[in-house]
């Protein structure tokens, strides 16, 4: 593991406006005036300071949202459809800052262009795809069908490790079907959604169609599932907070897609090509310093392989640079204090329980490490299955590696956690990977390779605690429907 120092922490102009959010396209402080400074977690400088928005702010927020919905739900789907077109097209044009912002307030090295574009024209594609469907009649002078419809006013919270796709994902989808939306981004990296909003009022998007406060999960946050005029919300994040989240809506009846954490499994055969799965599993855990809810944080590995495995694991993760976004690294800091502390703990934890740690193992020391929430790529081994390491989200690089003796044991240990995210399969078999693929519980499963199918238009969600809903996929814009019957009767039949 190398370690590079950091530098002063710099913004690109234009794309954020301190002190700010957006509320019926009007760029506003907070109602109490009160701001949250934003800072890069790879030297704890700031970067800018956003609104500490409450309640008031949502209201006013959910009020205009309100006022733009009648148009732009009765606006045709494919002119919506062309305005998100033109939105990716913006983001695209400002990929380099918007990365670089995303960077910052992450504190990630750099990922090149995002994918984020090429999502959202995904997206943009199923708005006029939205259809009922024709409905079979009793009788030759009655028709029916469906209607798919906007919710109207609708709400999402979405947290900070990648917030940028995030933002798009969400309020595409939305916005798509011809709802108006409020979000919420999370207190840690709100600036690169407030460049997304600023980036879809300038593609011509209506005031008033996304609205975006920023705050604190426990007064913003907490104000908009509760709120009695958001009609659906989506949520991502902890399955704590998820469940918070459900029952403010629960007291409304507020429907909801949940998409939560997870402790995804990667499971080794004795017949894989390591040569591939070693360094994807070691991208997988190291990738936004392990910041992911589709992580790969468990090794499970056929025991004859076992020992390779640790060792080719441990050799790899020793190859990893860290250091702040700035520089050419693999690897950057923890979000913040309170996650610092708490990977921290995992990894202490795990040493009390009786694992090894092979190579990590905790935050690096000395005076070039500056200020910021460094930890070091931990590999455990001599991992129980039932320890808390192998349990529990970490969400930090901690891989724990844990042997089996037979393709049933590795799929007693593979889904036994609360978690079923994604899990991944390392083999040459055929007839493993079918039997795998089906025996799972994971919204996704990926076969050598370590994130995911890379496919267009994938669907992504989780089991169990994981949560529920898709997004992503092309079903992402109905999600944001409802139904509606219609049946009609001619009317010279109805007096007969």
């Amino acid at each position: 593991m190398t370690i590079i120092s950091s530098e002063p922490t710099t913004i690109e102009g234009g794309l954020v406006l301190d002190g700010v959010h957006l509320i019926g396209g009007d760029w506003v402080a907070a109602a109490t005036g009160e701001t949250i400074d934003i800072i890069n977690p790879a030297n704890r400088q700031l970067i800018a300071r956003v609104p500490r928005g409450t309640a008031d702010d949502v209201e006013a927020a959910v009020q205009a949202a309100e006022q733009a919905f009648p148009a732009w739900r009765d606006l045709n789907a494919t002119e919506r459809g062309r305005l998100l077109f033109r939105w990716a097209d913006l983001i695209e044009q400002n990929a380099e800052a918007l990365d670089e912002l995303e960077q910052q307030e992450v504190g990630r090295p750099s990922w090149g262009p995002l994918g984020t574009p090429r999502q959202l024209r995904f997206i943009a594609g199923q708005a006029d795809k939205v259809q009922g469907v024709s409905l079979p009649t009793y009788s030759p002078d009655t028709l029916g069908f469906t209607l798919r419809e906007p919710y109207g006013v609708v709400g999402g919270i979405i947290p900070w490790n990648a917030p940028g796709p995030m933002f798009v994902t969400e309020v595409g989808a939305a916005i798509a079907a011809g709802n108006t939306m409020v979000m919420k981004p999370a207190e840690d990296a709100p600036l690169t959604p407030l460049a997304m909003a600023k980036l879809a009022l300038e593609a011509g998007i209506p005031p008033g169609v996304i609205n975006v406060v920023t705050g604190y999960g426990f007064e913003a946050g907490a104000a908009l599932p509760a709120h009695p005029r958001i009609r659906r919300m989506g949520f991502t994040g902890s399955p704590q907070t998820g469940a918070l989240v459900m029952e403010a809506c629960a007291r409304n009846l507020t429907p909801l897609h949940l998409e939560l954490g997870g402790k995804s499994p990667q499971v080794i055969f004795s017949d894989a090509d390591l040569d591939a799965a070693v360094p994807a599993i070691v991208a997988g855990i190291t990738l936004n310093t392990g910041q992911i809810c589709a992580a790969g944080s468990r090794v499970v590995v056929d025991r004859r392989i076992h020992a390779e495995i640790v060792d080719r694991l441990a050799a790899r993760m020793q190859t990893v640079t860290v250091g702040p976004w700035h520089e050419p690294v693999n690897m950057g800091p923890l979000i913040n204090a309170k996650q610092h502390a708490r990977v921290l703990g995992y990894i202490e934890m795990g040493r009390e329980a009786g694992a090894e740690v092979v190579t990590g193992g905790g935050a690096p020391t000395g005076d070039q490490y500056g200020d910021g929430f460094f930890v070091a790529p931990t590999l455990f081994d001599k991992v129980d299955p039932d320890m808390r390491i192998a349990q529990e989200e970490i969400f930090g690089p901690v891989l724990s590696v844990i042997p089996v003796d037979d393709e049933q044991e590795a799929v007693r240990v593979a889904n036994g956690t609360d978690y079923g995210l994604v899990a991944s399969v390392w083999t040459r078999d055929l007839g493993t990977a079918v039997r795998m693929s089906r025996a799972l519980q994971a919204g996704q499963v990926a076969v050598n390779t370590a994130l995911g199918a890379p496919a267009i238009g994938a669907p992504f969600g989780g089991y169990k605690n994981s949560g529920f809903g898709r997004t992503m996929g092309a079903d992402s814009v109905l999600d944001w429907t409802q139904v509606k019957t219609v049946s009609m009767r001619e009317a010279a039949s109805l007096g007969r």
